[in-house]
C-alpha cells in the first residue's frame, strides 16, 4: 500500500518535465547553501549570544548614566 519505486520514478519525470533540469540544479544549490549558511550562523550565534548580551548590559547602563545626567542638568537648571 506503500508508494513504490515506479510512482517515484513518474513523479520525478513529472517534475523534471515541468520545471526542467536547470532551474531544479539552481533550486537544489540555493538550498544547500542556505543550510550552510544557517549551520554557520547557528555556530558563530552561540559565540555572539555571550557579545550580545554584554552589550545589551552596556546598552542598559549607558542608558542610565544618560538618564542620570538629564537629571542632574535639571536640578541646575531649577538652582
Amino acid at each position: 500500500m506503500g508508494i513504490s519505486i515506479w510512482q517515484l520514478l513518474i513523479l520525478l519525470a513529472v517534475v523534471i518535465l515541468i520545471f526542467g533540469t536547470k532551474k531544479l540544479k539552481n533550486v537544489g544549490g540555493d538550498l544547500g547553501s542556505a543550510i550552510k549558511g544557517f549551520k554557520s550562523a547557528v555556530k558563530t550565534g552561540d559565540e555572539d549570544g555571550k557579545d550580545d548580551s554584554q552589550q545589551q548590559n552596556k546598552v542598559a547602563q549607558d542608558s542610565d548614566d544618560a538618564s542620570s545626567n538629564t537629571e542632574s542638568v535639571k536640578k541646575e537648571d531649577n538652582v
